[in-house]
This record gives C-alpha cells, sequence and structure tokens, in this order.
C-alpha cells in the first residue's frame, strides 16, 4: 500500500518565506533556512536604521547580531514580520516591547557562546597576571624586558564572578580547575558550581577579589555599575575584565584607576561606542595604558560558537514558522503545542483584557466547530493561543478572530 503524501507544515508556501541575515552570521543558519525552502539573503555589515527599514515590508524573519539597532520604526515597517532573532545573547539592540505589541517574538542564542567567552576570561586572567600583552609588544619593538617584578600564579587568588548566570557558572568551573577561588554576586539566588561561594553585596565581591569580571546584561540598573565609587572598593592592585556590555563600566573611571595604580591591569571586550564595521576607526581612554587588554568584542567569536548560535536560533526561528512554538522568546509568552493530525493550526496574538478567550470559544462554537486542542499563555500585555481545529471551518474562525477589537494578528498556520 502506497503511502500518502505528507501535508505541508504551513499554509503559507515556504518558498516566498523571506529572511534576511545581517551582519556576516554563520552558514549554519543559513543552511537550515535553506533546508526549509525559505528564500534567504545574507548581508556580511550592519544596516542603519533608514537602510533597515526600507528593507523591512518583504521580510518574514529577519536575523541580526548585536550592531543592528531594531527600532519601533524598523519593526512597524515589518508589515510582513513574523519574527526577528538576535544570533548572539544580548537583546537589547531591538525594541522589545515594541516587538511584544507588534505580535513578534524576539529569539536570542543564551546557551551557544557560553564556553568561548569562559575561556577568554580564563586566558585574560592569565595573561594579566604575566602582563602578557606588554612583554609581546616589547619583544615585537625589540626590548627585551624579562622581569618577575609583579607577576604572579593565578593559584590561590579570588575571582570575583558579577553575574552568574550561564557563562558565570561555566567560567566559575573553568577557573577552579586553575586552583582559583570563585566567589560570585548575582541580583538572583543562584545554586553554586562546585565549590563557588555566593557573596550578599556586590561591595563585598569587589574587596575581596584578585580579578574581577562582568557577565551582566545592559539594563537601566547595570548602566555605570562599576565606576569611581565601585573601583575604590577594590583591592588595590586588582584587575577588572568586562565581557558583558560596554555601558556597565564607567570607562573614564577606570582609566583614571589604572593610571593611579589603584588597579593593576584590565581586559575590555566590550565599549560603550563601538564601531559599526571593521573599516571604522575606534578610540578608547583606555588605548595605551599598560597592562591593558583590549579586544574588538570578540567574547563569542569563535567558530564553534558561531556555528552553535546559527542553529541554536535558526532553529527557533523555524520552530516558530512551521509551528508556532515561542519557547525561548525573550519578549512574548512561551508555548509550544504538539501537532494533531487532521488539524489546522490558528495563532491568534492578542491585547491581555478580561474575557478574550471566551469571545473566541464564542466564534468557534458559534460555528459549530471542534476543537482538538487549544494552549494560551499571557504576559503584561499580550495573550498568544494556539489552537488545532476541523480543517472544514478555519478561515471562517481566522475571519472572526481577526474582526475582534482585541486582535493584533491572526493566522492559520497549516
Amino acid at each position: 500500500m502506497t503511502q500518502a503524501p505528507e501535508a505541508p507544515l504551513t499554509s503559507f508556501p515556504k518558498d516566498r518565506i523571506k529572511v534576511l541575515l545581517l551582519e556576516n552570521i554563520h552558514e549554519s543558519a543559513r543552511q537550515l533556512f535553506a533546508a526549509e525552502h525559505f528564500q534567504v539573503e545574507l548581508l556580511k555589515h550592519a544596516l542603519k536604521e533608514d537602510e533597515l527599514i526600507s528593507r523591512m515590508p518583504d521580510i518574514h524573519l529577519l536575523g541580526i547580531r548585536s550592531k543592528t539597532q531594531v527600532s519601533a520604526r524598523a519593526l512597524a515597517a515589518g508589515k510582513r514580520l513574523l519574527s526577528v532573532g538576535c544570533f548572539c545573547i544580548g537583546t537589547n539592540q531591538v525594541d522589545l516591547a515594541a516587538a511584544n505589541r507588534q505580535g513578534v517574538p524576539v529569539f536570542n542564542a543564551p546557551f551557544s557562546n557560553t564556553r568561548s567567552v569562559a575561556e577568554l576570561i580564563i586566558s585574560e586572567v592569565i595573561a594579566l597576571s604575566r602582563k602578557l600583552g606588554d612583554r609581546s609588544r616589547e619583544v615585537h619593538t625589540g626590548v627585551w624586558n624579562k622581569s618577575a617584578a609583579d607577576c604572579n600564579e593565578v593559584r590561590n587568588k579570588v575571582l570575583g564572578i558579577v553575574g552568574y548566570g550561564h557563562i558565570g557558572r561555566q567560567l566559575g568551573v573553568l577557573a577552579e580547575s586553575l586552583g582559583l577561588r570563585v566567589i560570585f554576586f548575582d541580583i538572583m539566588s543562584k545554586l553554586p558550581m562546585g565549590n563557588n561561594r555566593s557573596v550578599a553585596t556586590l561591595d563585598e565581591l569587589l574587596s575581596e577579589s584578585d580579578y574581577v569580571t562582568l557577565h551582566v546584561p545592559a539594563t537601566p540598573q547595570t548602566k555605570k555599575m562599576i565606576g569611581v565609587r565601585e573601583i575604590a572598593k577594590m583591592r588595590k592592585g586588582s584587575y577588572l575584565l568586562n565581557a558583558s556590555r560596554g555601558t556597565v563600566v564607567d570607562i573614564e573611571a577606570l582609566a583614571e584607576a589604572l593610571k593611579s595604580g589603584q588597579l593593576a591591569g584590565a581586559a575590555v571586550d566590550v565599549f560603550p561606542v563601538e564601531p559599526e564595521s571593521n573599516d571604522d576607526p575606534f578610540r578608547s581612554e583606555l588605548q595605551g595604558l599598560p597592562n591593558v587588554i583590549l579586544t574588538p568584542h570578540i567574547g563569542g567569536s569563535t567558530s564553534e560558537a558561531q556555528e552553535s548560535i546559527g542553529r541554536e536560533v535558526a532553529t527557533s526561528l523555524t520552530k516558530f514558522v512551521n509551528a508556532g512554538a515561542t519557547t525561548g522568546a525573550v519578549n512574548f509568552p512561551q508555548i509550544e503545542l504538539a501537532p494533531q493530525p487532521g488539524t489546522h493550526r490558528i495563532l491568534n496574538v492578542h491585547r491581555n483584557v478580561p474575557g478574550v478567550l471566551g469571545e473566541i470559544n464564542g466564534i468557534v462554537s458559534g460555528l459549530r466547530v471542534n476543537i482538538h486542542s487549544q494552549l494560551l499563555s499571557t504576559d503584561s500585555e499580550i495573550g498568544y493561543l494556539i489552537m488545532d481545529l476541523d480543517q472544514d471551518a478555519s478561515d471562517s474562525v481566522r475571519q472572526g478572530i481577526g474582526s475582534l477589537p482585541t486582535n493584533v494578528r491572526t493566522r492559520i498556520l497549516y
């Protein structure tokens, strides 16, 4: 007996779904989208706001890294936009609230580059302790400065981790394997890994640590969280490392602390203002200071991390297109419903006000349609509903729901 052909996963022809990937996103993402028969365009650079707005009307999926700013204006121009993928950890480059109101889930890659960032920090802790940047630069210029002055092993020193998330926890494990003692501070209660120890306040961490490394998001609370006061709390001759976001450190205060000797060195991978492309110049008060490692936002820039990020975010976007799954979205109610054979799936985003589900079910009941499965989740602004119905009435249901004053967007998925 011949097997019936498999039904398409989406009623919208896949070869008409347009994906725009910016900032040299890894080939692994393109391959995954191409396997779904999506139309994929890759650009190596970021787009400025007006350039992005001009491209938005025809895009269904947008992929960015850290430099492209997706404003409310850009989102409003995306009349066909289904979702945005941030192929990195951070999502502060997207107006998440505007995307939420428009019914556009935003996905990121919270796990894929943790090892790469953690390894970079470990290497910089050792390099700062041995002044490797200065010694290497000197030898390149013909200076032979063999000295053990102010150079130390890292064993038995204290590493203080500010922000004990995915990166912080993995970093703590690696640091302990080198003999470092690890303490951490986080505003949320976190389960320590290994012998890592939590401290009650940021001031306590700063005063106890030989090395302070920052792994926090960019929020109003973290803006310039390390400034003149906090640096004064640090041990004299300690080190500061930042591979999180450029806004969390007062760069001028850091430069003064390095010049005065309050800090013995620093490693900075992120800056308040960064060039838009590799062709643009870069300036910082930290340039030229001794025992300061400056890198161009490369914490997650390894082949392994970028390939993994490409797969992780592209998979999330594809699952949303194919099944309406929002698991992992940073700005959206998170639900995922297993497909029901022989049904049509309706996705609905509506304003979160009392009685909407009752109105929707009233429409379905009035049309005498059978609901095979239904799942709703809400946040403060919107509700997101996945509903599997009898196939012969799904379009009538879609039209009825779409006419409700609370409706944000409704579509038949398959």
